[in-house]
């Protein structure tokens, strides 16, 4: 899909904490393909250390400076710059360091084309939901793929209630419950045996986690709904965590009540021009492979 040219001139390239030598190389070809164009590069601090320009800034400031963010790593490292730049309603094009990669769908070796292509107008954007997960007066806390109940620190089960809307739904004893996005339905919710949904779909899913009872299967839900879950039983309410995207860690007190709710504003997510999902799914999880001899 062709967009107006020109559009981006202030390029955020935010890139992944932890690895060196590929992404040095990496940030320098980007560096060159701006500088060629004449655009303004804003490094976050990761990659100003790298490229030797200066302090950097942080996520929030990028968020109010750029026009377009490059992210330079894993899908990790972009689940972190969405939580932080949703709100900022900046489009984010991704560079594929890591192994799987399922948002950041650019090689290192196609950065040159891909990335001119993108400045060009040439892209297909996608919008994406996050969920905002909130106890009691604490801030809430954002997750693109999703937000997990877990036990915590025990060795066995813990009993929690859920309802939608207002409306009970079940009481479980299990290793815990993964409320996914359609983004995270190929991340945990998938190994814990639910539904891959499309990017599009307006829906949530409620994966649960080793469940004591083999009728208690994944459902899925309208994303406008609110869920609420709370512990309940023979529970210690300290032997629960929440995390959102396995990174923010929320505590849940007695009587109090997690609640999840779709966040008000969506990633923005640029792909090239051809950019397939099922074309993706099959790359990534080995569909259609023949077996090896």
């Amino acid at each position: 899909m062709n967009h107006p040219a020109n559009q981006f001139q202030r390029i955020a390239v935010i890139a992944k904490p932890d690895v060196a030598g590929k992404l040095i190389s990496t940030l320098r070809q980007l560096h060159d393909v701006l500088a060629a164009r004449r655009l303004t590069l804003l490094p976050d601090e990761r990659t100003a250390a790298l490229l030797q320009l200066g302090q950097g800034l942080s996520l929030d400031e990028l968020g109010r400076q750029c026009d377009l963010a490059i992210v330079v790593g894993g899908d990790g490292t972009l689940l972190s710059a969405a939580r932080q730049l949703t709100d900022h309603k900046i489009p984010l094009l991704g560079v594929n360091l890591g192994r799987l990669g399922f948002l950041v769908d650019i090689t290192p070796d196609d950065i040159g084309r891909c990335v001119a292509a993108v400045l060009d107008g040439k892209y297909e954007e996608d919008q994406r939901f996050l969920l905002s997960a909130q106890i009691g007066d604490q801030p809430p806390a954002l997750a693109f793929n999703d937000v997990v109940l877990h036990k915590w620190n025990i060795a066995r089960m813990i009993e929690f209630e859920t309802w939608i809307d207002g409306r009970f739904v079940n009481t479980q004893r299990s290793d815990g419950l993964i409320i996914s996005t359609p983004t995270g339905s190929t991340a945990y919710a998938l190994s814990g045996g639910g539904p891959l949904l499309t990017p599009g779909l307006d829906a949530i899913a409620l994966v649960p986690i080793c469940p004591h009872t083999l009728s208690n299967r994944p459902i899925v839900i309208d994303a406008a709904g609110e869920i609420e879950i709370s512990v309940c039983g023979h529970t210690d309410p300290q032997d629960v965590r929440i995390t959102c995207d396995g990174a923010a860690s929320l505590t849940i007190g007695e009587g109090e009540k997690l609640r999840v709710i779709r966040h008000r504003t969506r990633v923005r997510l640029l792909h090239p021009v051809g950019h397939d999902h099922f074309d993706v799914l099959r790359a990534k999880l080995g569909w259609g492979e023949l077996p090896k001899n």
